[in-house]
């Protein structure tokens, strides 16, 4: 009997020695083993682990994606504008021996990096680069965190920019260039739009002067749309031609049997007087020379009027007298 109580005591304490070095390591975890406070090389895998009860620790160090956002930081762009950023960085653990070994707390390690790496990058980069232009900013940063995070077996993942806070008066003074900006493309559009327009008119009218049909075709067109809309609206066309012949048959202000225009009923300033025509004595008729003529006969002879020159010599000088 006291040889299978010694027996029992023996499995007893044996069972309970493995009872105690038992561990378990879950799916996302990696086991680091150390033995009288050295590391072991070998990484334990998920599942069951057996340790020495006395000699040795186990440290479970966690493998999944840890996401950690970042502080918002404030800084001076390059552009001389003051902006807070913040942002997000995803990493894991890639070595489990090097991420407890080499640093005492990896993810409060990690955190301070990122800061610091993020008040850099909104130093050297300007406002329009944080506000539209971010790839390139995440990329940057994102090798800013690797260079140490490569020491304590940690690998970055992402890092992304999340917001950017403006001060109120850098907002407006935005909103109003960008205001202006969409009054500028607005403008331009219109302008474009003019101009191709006046284009194709100029083209179309090319088209109806050289045929003439043209223009009819366009005009019934045009009485079909508006008749489409069921209004009480009548369109009679009217020929163009027609309206330029009556313009020309139309006598003008001012012509012989013109129309007075609207101003004629107004009484002139003043008025021209008509010069003074010398008047013109009466011409005898064929009989009445005849007759004149005849009385001189029988009276002594008929007198021819006397020269100019003969007059102003006067009765003596004359020959014959």
């Amino acid at each position: 009997m006291l040889a299978v109580d010694v027996v029992l005591g023996v499995l007893g304490a044996g069972a309970l020695w493995l009872a105690t070095g038992v561990r378990v390591v879950q799916q996302f975890e990696r086991g680091v083993v150390f033995r009288f406070g050295k590391v072991r090389s070998g990484i334990k895998e998920p599942g069951l682990t057996l340790l020495l009860p006395v000699a040795d620790r186990l440290r479970k160090v966690n493998v999944q994606i840890i996401t950690m956002p970042v502080p918002a930081q404030e800084g001076i762009t390059r552009d001389n504008v003051t902006v807070r950023v913040d942002a997000v960085v995803y990493f894991r653990v890639e070595d489990p021996i090097l991420a407890t070994v080499q640093v005492q707390n990896y993810t409060f390690a990690m955190s301070q990096v990122a800061q610091t790496s993020l008040r850099s990058i909104i130093g050297k980069s300007e406002l329009d680069d944080l506000l539209t232009n971010r790839e390139p900013l995440n990329q940057g940063l994102e090798l800013m965190l690797d260079s140490p995070a490569v020491g304590w077996g940690i690998h970055i993942d992402r890092v992304e920019i999340k917001d950017v806070a403006l001060p109120e008066s850098m907002k407006r003074s935005m909103s109003r260039q960008a205001e202006a900006e969409r009054e500028r493309r607005a403008r331009i559009i219109t302008a474009d739009g003019e101009f191709q327009a006046s284009r194709k008119l100029s083209e179309a009218a090319t088209i109806m002067s050289d045929t003439p049909a043209a223009l009819q075709l366009r005009l019934l067109q045009t009485v079909v749309e508006v008749a489409a809309e069921k209004n009480s609206t009548l369109v009679l066309p009217f020929p163009v031609e027609l309206l330029r012949f009556l313009d020309g048959m139309t006598p003008k202000p001012g012509s012989n049997g013109g129309v007075p225009s609207a101003g004629a009923t107004e009484a002139p300033a003043a008025v021209a007087q008509p010069e003074e025509v010398p008047s013109v004595p009466p011409v005898a008729s064929v009989p009445e020379l005849e007759a004149q003529a005849d009385a001189e006969l029988e009276a002594g002879g008929l007198l021819f009027p006397e020269s100019e020159a003969e007059a102003e010599e006067g009765p003596e000088e004359r020959p014959g007298a």
